[in-house]
């Protein structure tokens, strides 16, 4: 007679554990994958609203400018598409109405916020710059080590991951696109911008006068012209990216291919005297401004 071989009891728990384990490996790795999915997913997308707050302000869709807030307090974390509102132009006076609320998902979090001014992006109506570049980062809260950054530039330029700028060594500097930040608050009816060249020996002094309240555009200053001194056009540009939103951000252009006279700009209300100034070869430049800060070469 044969004998009927079966599975003991032992032997059938070795399986059940084995197939148990297979399975806890599976659903480990699925949700890996998915974390992961997610996270690019949720950068992709955050890449693609900043991109929208943009093109909606330059294409002045409710004569306003738009721009993103990432906020860290809720869970899980979320961005907000919001249009602003004057004078402030940013996301404490905003249009609470026409905000657009973006959840990233649990698996991923805001692990970092480097923006010029706090946790938002404005843009620019006239060139779709920002004053509020820098960096947001997410990662999985699961591995963090996996990380992405998106990157925003003052130019406007939005990009996946932080842009490696080029070497400044070696770079010929020659002042013709500067930011600089301005912490008084400036009276736009009643202050003036002054240009004031110098040349020859003995030196010889030029003025031009510029009225803020007659070069105001789109709640920003804006003042683009040429200066005859002696015979040569200067050629300058003079606007701001933020305007008593609560301080002001400059930016000046002067391409020293068409200007040879050194420059001070300086502006009525402000005691101590010049804004930037610029010798005749725009190598270098320097302020006197005790409300000047952060001069930057773009």
């Amino acid at each position: 007679m044969q004998k009927k071989q079966g599975l003991t009891l032992i032997e059938l728990l070795v399986v059940i554990s084995i197939l148990l384990i297979i399975i806890g490996i599976t659903v480990q790795s699925f949700r890996y994958f998915q974390g992961r999915e997610e996270l690019s997913d949720s950068t992709e997308k955050i890449i693609n609203i900043l991109r929208l707050a943009q093109s909606k302000t330059l294409a002045s869709e409710g004569a306003s400018q738009y721009g993103v807030y990432f906020d860290t307090s809720t869970d899980p974390h979320q961005y907000t598409l919001f249009k602003t509102l004057s004078p402030l132009f940013n996301y404490a006076s905003r249009d609470v109405n026409s905000d657009e609320v973006h959840q990233i998902p649990k698996s991923v979090e805001i692990y970092e916020i480097i923006l010029v001014g706090g946790q938002e992006v404005v843009f620019s109506r006239l060139t779709g710059e920002t004053a509020n570049s820098g960096k947001v980062s997410l990662r999985l809260k699961s591995d963090n080590s996996k990380t992405r950054t998106v990157g925003v530039q003052s130019s406007g330029k939005i990009t996946l991951g932080e842009e490696v700028l080029p070497d400044d060594i070696g770079r010929a500097k020659d002042s013709r696109h500067i930011h600089f930040g301005y912490s008084r608050i400036i009276d736009t009816l009643n202050e003036t911008i002054t240009l004031t060249f110098t040349y020859g020996s003995p030196t010889v002094t030029q003025t031009q006068n510029i009225p803020i309240s007659s070069n105001i555009v789109a709640g920003q200053i804006y003042w683009e012209g040429e200066v005859d001194v002696n015979g040569q056009n200067q050629k300058i540009k003079i606007h701001t990216h933020r305007l008593n939103n609560p301080d002001t951000l400059f930016s000046v252009h002067r391409d020293r291919r068409f200007n040879d006279k050194a420059l001070r700009i300086s502006i009525s209300g402000d005691p101590s005297v010049n804004l930037i100034e610029y010798p005749a070869d725009g190598l270098t430049t320097d302020s006197t401004s005790l409300f000047v800060n952060n001069i930057q070469w773009q």
